[in-house]
């Protein structure tokens, strides 16, 4: 919004462009419609429907080039010299820099003796707004920029003292999965953070199940990076501390939703998906059923495969995907398989 409102009057009228997997892009096309400014906003092909729908709904125009940000970026250049648009950077610009100060200074007004502060990293925008806002007041405040293991953008240019271009990965966290660092924000973070630590999509699938489930928050895989690194932690390293952790988004598509509820249920021991090869003959899955029932379990799915090359002739294979209350249950249940001499294997 900064610095959208502090755009001249003739560059108003000419219009705005910028690059985003989907944050930045709602945020720019909101902010221009206030202002009744046009707006194009270009997203990575993969971009998810529902960030490409909201940022739609604001009234941008929107283009699907690149296969991420950093293509999608470079497609920016290019249009914006064609139409004469201001191109309004994600991270790597002062003004975009102060306007996510602000929650720096948010945290000291709710929490003044913060000792640390957990923030997802990217291009590293945001972080550098906070750790800003947040060193000027307290230095001894410790930030900490949690980036997605697939890919260490700042960690490696950190690392070797210079910017680097990292190796492209796979990650459902769209919104930090940046190739390249700014060069305004490598010089802010290298001298106003503290660390920057990585974090794998299996401990944040974790973390947006438990989001949702204990704190009734939808966060997005990018938003709840930080805090999936914090819970991953000893306790002994956070005790007698008091720290924030920075959930920066909440813009996830409603398929993938389904797979870390289903993923998180797995994760904590809930939910347990096996196979069975049982005689094709009736009786034969009411045996499997009773000891389900024994262990007193739950029965949410069941698909029987008679039709796949790997399920032998005069046989069916029974997928059945349980409700547990916990992983002890999942013990007993294959404790009671085993004595009864039923083959199985568990799906992961």
């Amino acid at each position: 919004m900064l610095k959208i409102n502090n755009l001249p009057h003739d560059l108003k009228k000419q219009g705005v462009i910028a690059a985003s997997a989907g944050n930045h892009a709602q945020a720019v096309a909101f902010a221009s419609s206030i202002q009744k400014i046009s707006s194009v906003i270009v997203m990575p092909k993969n971009a998810s429907p529902s960030k490409i729908l909201a940022t739609r709904s604001y009234g941008a125009e929107v283009i699907l080039e690149g296969n991420n940000y950093d293509e999608s970026a470079e497609y920016v250049e290019e249009h914006a010299k064609k139409e004469n648009r201001t191109v309004i950077p994600a991270f790597n610009d002062a003004e975009i820099i102060s306007g996510q100060g602000t929650i720096g200074l948010e945290i000291l007004e709710d929490l003044a003796d913060v000792d640390e502060v957990y923030v997802p990293v990217g291009g590293g925008g945001l972080i550098s707004g906070i750790a800003i806002a947040l060193k000027s007041y307290k230095p001894r405040v410790k930030v900490i920029g949690v980036e997605s293991s697939s890919f260490p953008t700042l960690k490696e240019s950190i690392n070797k003292g210079k910017i680097l271009k990292v190796r492209s990965g796979h990650t459902i966290a769209d919104g930090i999965s940046i190739k390249t660092p700014g060069d305004l924000t490598f010089d802010l973070v290298k001298k106003y953070v503290d660390e920057i630590v990585l974090v794998d999509d299996s401990s944040i699938v974790k973390t947006m199940f438990l989001l949702m489930e204990r704190s009734k928050i939808v966060a997005e895989a990018a938003g709840a990076a930080s805090l999936a690194y914090l819970i991953s932690l000893p306790k002994i390293q956070k005790k007698d501390k008091n720290i924030v952790s920075i959930v920066s988004g909440g813009n996830v598509d409603m398929y993938l939703l389904g797979q870390i509820v289903s993923k998180g249920l797995m994760q904590t021991g809930r939910l347990l998906k096996i196979f069975v090869d049982l005689p094709d003959k009736p009786g034969a899955l009411k045996k499997i059923v009773d000891e389900i029932t024994k262990a007193n379990i739950n029965i949410v799915e069941v698909e029987h495969d008679r039709l796949s090359t790997n399920v032998p002739a005069g046989t069916a294979g029974v997928y059945l995907s349980l409700e547990l209350e916990n992983k002890e249950k999942s013990i007993t249940l294959i404790d009671l398989f085993k004595k009864e001499n039923i083959a199985f294997n568990i799906m992961k």
